[in-house]
């Protein structure tokens, strides 16, 4: 199972956040500090090093954590796709801020002596994303393995799963607050799924953006004489009538986009043509058709 097409293509924020992730870790693995970024009791309230409050958010604290992580992110970055960037950052904003809340809040009710209560890395935005993934993105393929049923979301399962038993209980605990956290997100608790960054911020993310290989066209999709459009496709035409000039076809990545999210390849065309190859334009017309 993939995110849909390959790359960064309309994942800038995922982009710059996947490369942060990477070069705090690699920077603090160098001078030997990366397991030292861990929170404990005695940094917070003895100490008071609350510049590991923001190192620990980017770097993980060993390399395989590093590559379950980085995989984990990059994958996730469908959500960014799905919702657009801007809401995708109030989305990483939310989930890490409120998780490490909760983390301090652990802490401070524990009080447990250890050096490294909790292990370092964006652990809040990775597990506060599977909440949207179980819910939100549909199961494509089913298959059988030794007579035990998978699908091809399995696997996203299984790598957030060795995640959060890396390190054991220092892992398990971030693990929890990401889960409360995306929880409390798809339940939509203060309209937090309705906040947007203004304008100027948006449009900063959007610069780190660069410009990507094109791809061809897509080839024309013409109905089979006899063939029924879906429910979705008809839907799309009812609310979005067909300009009389259509100018641009539209291009087989944002097909692809649009598809690995669960929507009917020829609704999505439609819904493309209609927003004039923007995914997320196309994407809320989508939406809203089904909601009908």
């Amino acid at each position: 199972m993939n995110g849909g097409p390959s790359g960064f293509h309309n994942a800038p924020v995922t982009r710059a956040l996947v490369t942060s992730s990477a070069l705090f870790t690699v920077f603090f693995g160098i001078q030997s500090r990366s397991s030292k970024l861990g929170l404990s009791y005695l940094d917070i309230f003895g100490k008071f090093r609350l510049w590991k409050l923001i190192v620990s958010v980017f770097a993980f604290s060993s390399t395989p954590e590093l590559m379950f992580g980085l995989y984990l992110l990059y994958y996730f970055r469908v959500f960014e796709r799905q919702i657009g960037p801007n809401k995708y950052s109030v989305f990483i904003l939310y989930s890490v801020t409120a998780s490490l809340l909760l983390e301090i809040l652990a802490i401070a009710c524990l009080k447990d002596p250890a050096v490294n209560l909790v292990t370092s890395g964006p652990y809040g935005l990775i597990f506060a994303s599977f909440v949207p993934f179980f819910f939100d993105i549909p199961v494509s393929t089913r298959f059988r393995m030794f007579g035990v049923h998978f699908s091809d979301k399995s696997f996203i399962y299984l790598a957030g799963l060795q995640l959060l038993l890396s390190s054991w209980k220092r892992s398990v605990l971030p693990g929890i607050c990401g889960i409360l956290c995306g929880s409390l997100y798809h339940l939509n608790v203060f309209s937090i799924r309705k906040a947007k960054f203004p304008e100027l911020i948006a449009s900063f993310f959007s610069r780190l953006n660069l410009p990507t290989m094109g791809s061809l066209p897509a080839a024309p999709t013409r109905l089979v004489a006899g063939s029924v459009p879906s429910f979705t496709a008809r839907q799309v035409e009812r609310n979005y009538p067909s300009p009389m000039l259509s100018t641009t076809e539209p291009t087989e990545d944002s097909i692809a986009t649009l598809v690995s999210m669960g929507f009917d390849r020829n609704s999505a065309r439609q819904a493309l043509v209609q927003a004039r190859n923007d995914v997320i334009a196309a994407t809320d017309i989508l939406l809203e058709a089904q909601a009908h």
